[in-house]
């Protein structure tokens, strides 16, 4: 079968997800025929997804959250009003995705977590069925239990996550563990996290340094002042901010990297601990390398995403990189072998799951 990714270009989860569901895809004898990815002008492409996914990448102007002045979290309100001020540019963007589709012939088209994907199966309705895959779907089961104050983002964020699965034929759900019964009476099932390869390779040691990696810049200042008071505990983090060295020494003990996947897992596979903004594929990696992490989520999603790992014993959150809890943390940390064991079930779940959908009509579609 011919496949084309549609992928949201915010943040790194979204393109190791690509990476690892091609290579599952291409290892049982199928094709990827083009990868589009949408792009924003505070973002790039990061070097480690454009040199490994091996295939056409066409990008395409896309919606994105505004950070704060802060640069800590994102405007929810202000993103919504600058993104309707864009709404002539992401119609032409509907217009390339429609095109692309129709000039590719793909049999299935998967989408990962991409707006106007949705959207362009909501309006335009092309003909190959389309697979929605994320983690933000598991947050539309019964399962999911939202304990946060932000009730009206959490709203917000489950209707996005409809408008990007719109006239989907199934929804992978990512989910850091195995719900026992699911019975969702919907198109949703659940399936384990997408790790690539190279993280499957890795044999983690316990070094003695704590790993980062941070969405949002705004969050060094706080890191600077905690290090420069702890200049005993070595820090390795990781950003993707653009216009900076790849290497920048903030303080004695703290040094940020720019995004590089290769040396990032490594850092991941040799910390003694993991800090982050609350992405779910980086607490994926850091739950199967055993590390313990800390949580410090930037927006609606990313406090859903520790929500939901909170649940799992993976570790602790708080609002800002308090790396004092995450020390105190790790003599108390107890991984099991259960996410394991999940994880190494991928392949087989989602080879089982999109071979059921080459029996189903082109036209066949169900809406959540």
């Amino acid at each position: 079968m011919k496949y084309l990714f549609v992928v949201q270009g915010e943040g790194r989860g979204h393109f190791t997800q690509a990476l690892s569901l091609k290579n599952m895809l291409e290892r049982n004898g199928h094709e990827v025929v083009a990868v589009m990815v949408g792009r924003s002008s505070k973002r790039t492409l990061p070097d480690f997804f454009t040199k490994k996914i091996g295939t056409e990448i066409i990008q395409f102007r896309s919606p994105n959250f505004l950070p704060t002045p802060k640069g800590k979290s994102s405007f929810l309100l202000v993103s919504i009003l600058y993104n309707l001020f864009l709404l002539p540019v992401y119609i032409q963007s509907i217009i390339a995705i429609y095109q692309t589709i129709k000039d590719k012939k793909p049999d299935v088209v998967m989408n990962l977590y991409e707006l106007l994907c949705g959207l362009t199966y909501g309006v335009l309705s092309p003909k190959p069925p389309m697979v929605s895959v994320a983690h933000q779907y598991y947050f539309l089961t019964p399962d999911f239990k939202y304990t946060g104050k932000k009730r009206i983002e959490f709203e917000l964020l489950n209707f996005y996550s409809r408008l990007t699965s719109l006239n989907s034929t199934k929804i992978l759900a990512l989910s850091f563990r195995q719900e026992i019964k699911p019975n969702y009476n919907s198109n949703i099932v659940i399936v384990p996290p997408l790790l690539r390869p190279e993280v499957l390779r890795l044999k983690p040691v316990s070094g003695n340094y704590i790993h980062g990696y941070m969405l949002n810049s705004g969050f060094v200042n706080d890191l600077t002042v905690w290090s420069n008071r702890n200049n005993n505990e070595r820090l390795h983090f990781f950003w993707d901010k653009k216009n900076v060295s790849t290497v920048q020494k903030l303080t004695d003990s703290l040094v940020m990297h720019n995004l590089d996947d290769t040396l990032f897992l490594k850092y991941m596979a040799g910390s003694k601990a993991y800090a982050t903004t609350g992405g779910f594929e980086s607490v994926c990696e850091a739950m199967y390398l055993q590390k313990p992490v800390l949580m410090v989520p930037a927006h609606i999603e990313q406090e859903c995403n520790v929500i939901d790992a909170l649940r799992t014993g993976a570790g602790v959150t708080s609002n800002r990189f308090e790396l004092d809890l995450l020390l105190n943390f790790i003599p108390t940390y107890n991984p099991t072998q259960e996410f394991y064991l999940w994880v190494k079930s991928a392949e087989y779940c989602f080879v089982h799951h999109l071979t059921q959908i080459e029996t189903e009509p082109d036209n066949f579609f169900v809406t959540i």
